[in-house]
């Protein structure tokens, strides 16, 4: 028997918060897999023959509920550390013109499993013990291989955010950096972190840590390469290959090396002006190349009550395609999975590649249920999909969407990786005469300026053939067009 033969679906049970979680934390690490169940309050460790759940009681009371939302975890040696936050007990406060939970209870926290006793320890947990507020979140665990020590950063809170060192024997935790980050990654001598306020503007930069001498460095963010603005650049990981940084963003990534005057310079990927992104899910390095979800939907308002709510649910509910998995092996970008709402984490094991998946986002603080509302399941696929022939997919959007971006400079969608298509193509429903500029590009290190081509666009359907275009495509209306709509086929 392997150990996936032994894994299950997850229908919604009972966890107070916002919308749905997700399977997070995959990790699998000496025969044993590791993830949680969010928002069920759930960990579990699988091994071929068996299988542990903790409940988080080592926080608090039970129920549980929440537990990781962000892919928190590392190992080290024969330990498997996993972080998030907890609610312990959890208390659904119930519901009326709103619905919502108490946050008195919530805890960040990180944990140590012992692979080899089959023991969890509480290294370390925090609370401020706030009715509506809550102490930043465990959003990542990077080990510093040269102090022995747990760097966690901490951005979705109100208090007690920034770059943390956990003493990961004594449980002692140090303020390195006050700057908000949600997620970091090693690059040479250096911890990396994306910093800013990344909900609200999205990534505003890279500080690095030099882990031998205990220097900060700040690096700010480069343009665009085909020269359009960037749009809130909601950072959902960062990984490191290559020599350089990439961050995964809600648009593109930015890729380079600012520890040796190599900007990190933007490619745009997927840009719909919609929630979709590389959101609530991690990047994994494989086979030498990078392994990221960009996400459908992710966080979505259910049940707006203001103005500004009102734009902010139709962002986010905007569907315009599937998520789908891309394979990042420089100079290309390759689609090599599409699948529905949400890919929440991503594994090797062994030959197989493991995908915790979930129907549905989490929602707004006023759409609290007392469980979780989305079905969750831990994908199986073989490894050698990354060498396949990449799947058909589509995308759809209202031309809308780009048109007001318009007003802020912005307005350049798509980012399409063609890699392994034939037969690629643009349909646009225009409802007038208009021209198109395409944007041509690859992510060639260091990454190049785009080549640009422009087409004329009648009133009516226009559907343009792709297929002499290579790498990566964005496209640019001169005119903002509010009434079509433009669909993106790759077969």
């Amino acid at each position: 028997m392997t150990v996936w033969s032994r894994l299950y679906r997850f229908p919604p049970r009972y966890g107070p918060e916002w919308g749905s979680g997700g399977i997070f934390g995959l990790r699998y690490h000496k025969d044993v897999l590791y993830f949680t169940v969010a928002f069920e309050g759930e960990a579990h460790f699988v091994r071929e023959n068996d299988e542990r759940i903790y409940e988080f009681e080592l926080v608090g009371e039970k129920p549980t509920s929440g537990g990781d939302t962000y892919n928190a975890v590392d190992v080290v040696d024969e330990f498997i550390y996993f972080g998030g936050w907890v609610h312990a007990p959890a208390i659904y406060n119930g519901k009326g013109e709103s619905s919502t939970i108490s946050f008195v209870n919530k805890y960040s926290h990180i944990h140590e499993y012992d692979v080899e006793n089959d023991e969890i320890r509480l290294v370390w947990k925090d609370s401020i013990h706030h009715l509506t507020d809550w102490a930043g979140e465990v959003s990542d665990i990077i080990y510093d291989p040269v102090n022995d020590r747990l760097l966690i950063p901490r951005e979705d809170g109100h208090q007690n955010l920034g770059i943390y060192a956990i003493d990961r024997k004594t449980g002692k935790a140090e303020l390195l950096n006050p700057t908000r980050s949600l997620k970091g990654t090693i690059l040479h001598d250096n911890a990396c972190f994306g910093v800013g306020l990344n909900f609200a503007n999205g990534l505003e930069g890279i500080h690095c840590l030099d882990l031998v001498t205990q220097k900060w460095e700040k690096f700010p963010l480069d343009s665009s390469i085909d020269d359009n603005s960037i749009m809130r650049p909601i950072l959902g990981d960062i990984a490191s290959a290559y020599n350089r940084l990439f961050a995964f963003v809600r648009g593109g990534l930015f890729v380079g090396n600012p520890l040796n005057d190599e900007t990190m310079k933007f490619a745009r990927l997927f840009e719909f002006y919609t929630a979709y992104g590389p959101i609530r899910t991690n990047a994994l390095s494989i086979g030498g190349g990078v392994l990221i979800a960009y996400n459908s939907i992710h966080d979505a308002f259910y049940k707006p009550r203001t103005e500004q709510e009102i734009k902010l649910a139709k962002f986010t509910n905007t569907i315009v395609g599937p998520s789908v998995l891309l394979y990042i092996t420089p100079p290309m970008a390759k689609i090599v999975g599409a699948f529905g709402a949400r890919i929440t984490s991503i594994e090797k094991v062994g030959g197989k590649i493991l995908l915790g998946t979930n129907t549905t986002p989490n929602t707004g603080a006023l759409d609290a249920t007392p469980h979780d509302t989305g079905n969750k399941d831990i994908v199986v696929l073989d490894e050698k999909i990354l060498q396949e022939k990449p799947p058909e997919v589509s995308f759809s959007l209202p031309l809308a969407f780009p048109s007001m971006a318009m007003q802020f400079g912005a307005g350049t969608f798509g980012g399409i990786p063609l890699e392994g298509y034939k037969e690629p193509r643009l349909i646009i429903y225009s409802s007038k005469d208009n021209e198109l500029t395409i944007y041509e590009y690859d992510l060639s290190l260091p990454l190049m300026q785009a080549y640009q081509d422009r087409l004329d666009l009648k009133k009516g359907r226009n559907v343009i053939d792709l297929s002499s275009f290579s790498g990566i495509v964005s496209f640019k209306l001169k005119e903002p067009e509010f009434n079509g709509k433009a669909r993106i086929e790759l077969k």
